[in-house]
């Protein structure tokens, strides 16, 4: 039997109210056409939904960059972007930045990660999502998981890790990669980990290259031109056996760290790790949220989901983002809570310079 492929796909095609979640219109539209046109594609599927992007959790036997899964994906999300503009909700459609299909969603304007795999006798996976952020809030997590041993014991005590792991990190302003041996090359690898806005874990593979964890790495305003939100990244991760235990995953945003994105894409704030009923970011449309989502594997259907950030041992990881959150509002358009200039270039910033440039002596 072909190996299992496990893909996510997420767009932002509708926020309800403002950027705060999703009309349970769509996910129901979603669902429909999912239920309809994934009928002989798909092994099994699940709709959710983190803020306000939709994410299409989805197995299949067709391999990654498969165009019969990347046409489903964007013919759901044209589906849904329909229901969107009904209801008048607020940037109906803002993430697919075509009208017709190519062949492949990449490029498109919806976020992707998928990987493809043997499945073994046991497979759980976790998916994270993420709203209001970029994809590099992504490369200190999947570090901690796959080379801090201060986070992850067994890199240190099981056999299966002990050689470490390889990461692709992409660079999404000249769209080049490099692979670092961890650890290695941990030094030099964090040089360019550390330059989140820049540099984005794409995928972890163990030393028999095996995938680990692949990211979306998707930069929504460098494919536009234009601001058109922060790309609201997903990422899969399978556990165990070889790979982090489910709790040395989730372990990372046990300590909430700084991220770019909030309020119109324009900030730093905390990542919060939250439960799916409270992925509803609304204060100043943040501060940016995490979910977790996990699930068991058997013969390709998703067996799930559990909501492991509804865990009350990470109940004080979100006392303490809201209090890194009441500190950074009291700064307001100053920098460190606004993001630096050149990360303004999508904002009004370049209008006001022109306008001022005659100005400056």
């Amino acid at each position: 039997m072909p190996k299992i492929t496990l893909t996510v796909i997420k767009a932002d095609i509708g926020g309800y109210v403002g950027h705060c979640s999703v009309h349970p219109e769509l996910i129901e539209e979603a669902k429909k056409v999912m239920e309809e046109k994934g009928k002989g594609l798909l092994e099994d599927y699940v709709v959710t939904n983190v803020g306000d992007d939709i994410n299409l959790i989805m197995t299949h036997r067709k391999g990654v960059d498969s165009p019969d899964i990347h046409k489903l994906a964007w013919d759901t999300f044209l589906s849904c972007t329909q229901v969107a503009k009904r209801l008048k909700l607020y940037g109906a459609g803002q993430d697919l930045l075509s009208d017709s299909f190519s062949g492949n969603i990449k490029g498109m304007g919806p976020g992707v990660a998928e990987m493809e795999f043997e499945e073994r006798p046991s497979e759980p996976v976790i998916v994270f999502m993420a709203d209001k952020t970029e994809p590099g809030a992504w490369n200190l997590p999947l570090y901690r998981m796959f080379a801090d041993p201060f986070n992850t014991i067994g890199l240190v005590i099981d056999p299966k890790m002990h050689d470490g792991f390889k990461f692709e990190v992409l660079d999404t302003i000249e769209n080049k990669k490099v692979v670092f041996s961890c650890p290695e090359e941990i030094y030099d690898m964090l040089v360019f980990l550390g330059a989140s806005n820049r540099f984005a874990v794409k995928a972890v593979y163990n030393k028999k290259g095996e995938p680990a964890a692949v990211s979306s790495t998707q930069r929504m305003n460098l494919m536009a031109g234009r601001y058109v939100g922060k790309d609201d990244p997903v990422l899969i991760v399978r556990c165990q056996n070889g790979f982090p235990a489910v709790g040395e995953a989730l372990e990372p945003f046990a300590n909430p760290h700084l991220v770019a994105g909030w309020m119109r894409g324009s900030h730093f704030g905390p990542l919060m790790p939250v439960s799916c009923k409270d992925a509803t970011p609304s204060r100043f449309d943040g501060p940016p949220r995490v979910v977790a989502l996990g699930f068991q594997l058997a013969e390709g259907k998703l067996v799930g989901p559990q909501d492991m950030f509804a865990d009350v041992a990470f109940d004080k990881a979100r006392q303490k983002a809201l209090k890194i959150a009441d500190y950074l509002r009291q700064l307001g358009p100053f920098e460190p809570h606004r993001l630096p200039l050149d990360e303004m270039e999508y904002t009004t910033m370049p209008q006001v310079m022109e306008k001022l440039k005659e100005r400056f002596e």
